[in-house]
């Protein structure tokens, strides 16, 4: 497997008059890698990936994609798969015109009825595409993503829109498509999703790249919590917890396992019920949320 990185950005600077959109953005995604780059809104997330994905070119700084230039769109876009949030499709072709019509331009070539048969619209293949739901074009967008098999497969909010089977059935899609060495970069508002699947995450911030590791690297800075109900007549909890006017609790804490079992063993002896308890380490979007607070404390 090559070192080389798939997508090299270097101090990547993007400027709208006055206004820096991005800011020195320096990061790598490796071969079959996952990778989410996740942002607030207004973070230059999107002017970002416009510009990895050739579409606008950078004020300064570098980007690479499968070690090309993102601009060289003939030796880079044939090797390369885009799901965009909206692709704007014809309303008068059908499924499959509008598959063959992409890979064409985007001169890549597949076997179109496999790719309907992947994204399971094989049944829609000769319907316009102003008579698809908003799942189904939701699925004509990954497929003519995926048409081609692409190197390199950008997944813009793939799964918005989908129902729960439609979202389970693309991402068993694209965890075939792993498995063949295509390495995806993902934007999705679907925290739990990044959290589930990226092998690694890119959190930006005000045009910066803020944090950027592993879910667990990510996620041990900040404490894990312990929420439980306490009647008004309980004794006090051996733990420090704050507690609502409702009698719920939160407990903060750097030793989940020592600090829960401490818990339990206390209601135990005291006869104590501890209704809505639940545990667990901190999400990722106890993370996404500390980027606001961060930033606020730097100022």
């Amino acid at each position: 497997m090559s070192t080389t990185p798939v997508i090299d950005v270097d101090r990547l600077n993007l400027t709208y008059g006055d206004f820096h959109a991005v800011k020195d953005l320096s990061f790598q995604v490796r071969h079959g890698e996952l990778y989410a780059l996740l942002g607030t809104n207004g973070a230059g997330k999107t002017s970002t990936l416009e510009i990895i994905e050739g579409h606008r070119a950078p004020t300064s700084g570098t980007v690479r994609v499968l070690g090309r230039s993102p601009r060289d769109r003939r030796a880079v876009r044939p090797r390369m798969g885009v799901m965009l949030q909206e692709s704007g499709f014809s309303p008068d072709l059908t499924v499959r015109e509008s598959v063959r019509l992409i890979g064409r331009l985007t001169r890549r070539t597949d076997d179109v009825d496999r790719v309907l048969d992947l994204v399971d619209l094989t049944s829609r293949a000769g319907r316009r595409v102003s008579q698809l739901s908003g799942g189904e074009k939701r699925r004509l967008d990954f497929a003519t993503a995926v048409y081609g098999t692409p190197q390199v497969l950008f997944l813009d909010e793939p799964t918005t829109g989908l129902d729960i089977q439609s979202r389970d059935a693309l991402w068993a899609t694209v965890d075939r498509i792993r498995e063949d060495g295509t390495t995806i970069v993902l934007t999705t508002h679907y925290l739990e999703e990044a959290q589930q699947r990226a092998d690694r995450i890119g959190l930006m911030h005000q045009g910066t790249l803020h944090r950027e590791g592993t879910v667990s690297e990510l996620t041990r800075a900040l404490p894990a919590v312990i929420r439980f109900s306490l009647a008004p007549s309980a004794p006090r909890p051996p733990l420090q917890a704050v507690v609502d006017g409702d009698g719920k609790a939160l407990v903060e804490t750097f030793h989940l396992q020592k600090d829960l079992h401490l818990l339990l063993g206390w209601a135990q002896e005291h006869a104590v019920e501890l209704p809505d308890l639940e545990a667990g380490p901190t999400r990722l979007d106890d993370v996404f949320r500390t980027l606001g607070t961060a930033s606020h404390r730097g100022n």
